[in-house]
């Protein structure tokens, strides 16, 4: 905003592009802007804008900008752009004291007590943070102090984006480097939350400044291309013109009809990007037909095509379909006169003062309407993707993240596919169901598990394309939650904030939830003092050994299977009896001194004989918990079967060989465990069940699936876990994955 201490201009680049040299109003000029608002708003209240003038001349007072001006012109020029956009006067009050926080003495405070809460908030939003405070971010922490007021109330983008034109307008004065870098920062943010709110003049002369800026012999050259060619294309233009309006009076419809000026910026975008030569952008002549009403809109069309033959693919109706930021229009482009080609826009007026001042358009009516008090409920109804901005903003730590998500959040091209009910939802280009489905709603995001596009079956990872109509799945289950491989496909940053919210703060929950009663059932199955241990302050300095932020980062971890249970209470139960010496050392259960230590423990004891080898039996891979009976094998020690082991049966037959067994797991214990999983059959479906799986630290030994006619996928796998209280997780993980019905260990061949 601040734009002071002196700076000598190029005179080459004054030369050339002497827009980005331009003279603030004058100071008197406040009565112009007195004239423009009450234009507007004829019973307005402009004592407020006298006083606001009043206080900010006087606290502006001694301070110059480097163009040499009084700082006074700044405010002013920012008041009267905003003033023309048809703005009350609450808000051209605020415009001029925009600066007066951040530049001046003028406390936030006492200008709230003197003006109100309203226009505190307006200068509040726009006023830059500290950058002693914020270092390197204060730049992207300000974009995001200044989204989260905006969508509260949208004049705040209003009043910031009138800020950066003026200052634009006298980037000539401005040191080149920090220019070029507000010139990159304005066509990277600022134009495109301009062309988002659809207020085009603002966002075609910031396009076109920065664009001078960065490039000032390149502007040079086309500003002189196009202006060789201008008394050519004006008297072909008025040929057109002609012919229009004679159909117009045929028709008997009173409208305007009017040559569409281009835009520099525009020109070397389709040069250079696309790489089109001059001339054959320059045959794109455009027209704009302003009439009445909506039907005469199509009646126009009507007669234009019968006139000229109209080139395929290139009709687009943004009245049925209004476009994201409310734009209305039809556009077609037609082989006119000498075969050159001719676009065409037909829109009403109404319609003509929304696609140049967007939603401060909208916000003039309803200031209006509402006697003076906007309706912010319509507004924020019309600009629903401000509330998704600000939601995944504050998800959103990393500043980098932050402005890089922004930049494409709001360039993104858009499509526009139905709901089943025909409401139109405006979607990044390349989105996919699952976007969809974030944009109707977060729950049905997470609950998605299947799509419809134009009644037929598709992969959530279809990309969608304009017109298309979306039908979502949701499952019923309510522990239903996305797959971490959307984040692979999903366009919308709403959608991606939204996923990997769900993966930190709901799965941490859960898993702080089923860290705290594994270690809870692991104690009572120790038979160690429950109630005497987990009150005790140890497993906060158990956290801190282990390198844990809290005990909830302990407990998660214990959950998420990174830490075992046994290891914690080892390290808790030690704790707890050296600071309580009155009771003696706290012992955990034998765990068999004896055994012959070897890789993957099976954690079973044999009654009478602790030394001897010990195998857990493939067929039923019992795990701790499950019934199980020893049989002594023929060299190979003994194999422990769960207790209805089908096999078990057969080993009746010899019941001297028959030996008593017992659980008694420790930290080495490895056991052996098989799942079946049931689904729909789809491409990626085993992946995702292996990367779930490896996710939750299990050493997958084999897999088998198969597939039935009617595409329903049978699973099997078999894979190694630490510690067996985790088993209900890793079924509930794999039950959350897309199209999975069913998962269940299997107890038998």
């Amino acid at each position: 905003m601040t734009e002071t201490a002196p700076g000598a201009p190029s005179s080459s680049l004054r030369r050339l592009v002497p827009r980005i040299f331009s003279r603030s109003a004058r100071r008197d000029d406040v009565e112009q802007l007195l004239r423009t608002v009450r234009t507007h708003h004829p019973k307005g209240d402009l004592a407020i804008i006298e006083r606001a003038y009043g206080v900010a001349d006087r606290a502006h007072a001694g301070q110059t900008r480097r163009s040499g001006e009084p700082y006074i012109t700044h405010p002013l020029a920012v008041a009267q752009i905003l003033a023309d956009l048809g703005l009350g006067p609450r808000a051209i009050a605020a415009a001029l004291l925009h600066d007066t926080v951040e530049d001046t003495g003028y406390p936030l405070d006492d200008l709230a007590a003197e003006f109100g809460d309203e226009v505190a908030m307006l200068v509040d939003g726009v006023t830059k943070l500290d950058k002693v405070k914020y270092g390197e971010s204060a730049q992207a922490e300000t974009v995001r102090k200044m989204i989260v007021a905006m969508s509260r109330d949208i004049r705040v983008l209003l009043i910031k984006l009138a800020d950066r034109l003026h200052n634009a307008r006298t980037w000539g004065f401005v040191p080149p480097e920090k220019a070029s870098k507000k010139a990159t920062e304005t066509l990277e943010i600022y134009a495109p939350l301009a062309h988002r709110l659809g207020i085009q003049a603002i966002k075609s002369e910031l396009e076109d400044l920065s664009f001078a800026v960065l490039h000032p012999k390149l502007y040079a050259e086309i500003e002189s291309l196009v202006k060789q060619r201008t008394p050519q294309r004006e008297q072909y233009v008025q040929s057109v013109i002609e012919a229009i309006e004679s159909d117009l009076r045929e028709l008997r419809i009173r409208g305007r009809v009017m040559g569409r000026p281009k835009q520099l910026y525009s020109v070397y975008q389709k040069m250079v990007v696309r790489g089109r030569e001059f001339d054959d952008i320059y045959d794109l002549i455009g027209i704009r037909i302003l009439v009445g009403s909506v039907r005469d809109c199509y009646a126009v069309l009507g007669s234009i095509h019968a006139r000229w033959t109209p080139l395929s693919g290139r009709f687009k109706d943004y009245i049925a379909t209004p476009k994201f930021n409310l734009y209305q229009s039809l556009h077609t482009t037609v082989i006119g006169p000498g075969g050159r080609t001719v676009e065409i826009q037909i829109r009403t007026n109404e319609m003509h003062q929304q696609a140049e001042y967007g939603v401060a358009a909208h916000w003039k009516y309803k200031e209006q309407m509402a006697g003076g008090k906007p309706d912010a409920k319509a507004i924020d109804a019309d600009m629903a993707w401000l509330a998704h901005i600000s939601d995944w903003q504050a998800e959103t730590a990393d500043p980098g993240e932050f402005l890089d998500s922004l930049r494409f959040e709001i360039g993104a091209k858009e499509v526009y596919v139905f709901t089943p009910k025909g409401r139109v939802i405006g979607l990044p280009a390349g989105a996919t169901p699952v976007d969809f489905a974030y944009a109707v709603h977060t729950e049905v995001g997470h609950r998605t598990m299947g799509a419809k596009v134009n009644g037929r079956l598709v992969p959530l990872e279809t990309e969608l394309k304009s017109g298309d109509v979306v039908e979502v799945f949701t499952s019923k289950n309510p522990d239903a939650g996305p797959s971490q491989d959307w984040l692979g496909f999903v366009k919308s940053t709403r959608a991606r904030s939204k996923i990997r919210g769900w993966f930190t703060k709901e799965r941490r929950e859960e898993a702080i939830e089923q860290g705290k009663d594994a270690i809870a059932r692991a104690m009572r199955r120790q038979n160690l003092p429950l109630q005497r241990l987990m009150s005790q302050d140890s497993f906060e300095e158990v956290a801190q050994q282990l390198r844990y932020e809290d005990v909830s980062a302990l407990y998660a971890a214990v959950g998420e299977g990174h830490v075992s249970t046994q290891s914690v209470i080892e390290k808790v139960t030690a704790l707890v009896a050296a600071e309580d010496t009155t009771t003696g050392p706290i012992d955990l259960p034998p765990v068999g001194r004896s055994r012959v230590t070897r890789d993957g423990d099976s954690g079973v004891l044999v009654r009478g004989a602790p030394d001897i080898l010990v195998k857990l039996a493939k067929c039923c891979t019992p795990v701790p918990g499950d019934p199980i009976v020893g049989f002594v094998t023929r060299g190979s020690g003994v194999s422990v079967h769960r207790a209805d082991c089908t096999n078990v049966k057969s080993l009746m037959s010899d019941p001297e060989r028959l030996i008593d067994v017992e659980w008694a797991p420790n930290t080495k214990s490895i056991f052996m465990v098989q799942i079946q999983v049931e689904a729909l059959d789809r491409s990626g479906l085993l992946s995702d069940v292996t990367r779930v799986l490896s996710e939750h630290h299990v050493n997958i030994l084999s897999a088998s699936v198969s597939t039935s006619n009617d595409r329903l996928a049978i699973s099997r796998f078999v894979f190694e876990m630490g510690d067996i209280v985790h088993l209900d997780r890793v079924l509930n993980a794999v039950r959350r994955i897309d199209a999975v019905y069913d998962v269940y260990r299997v107890t038998s061949s």
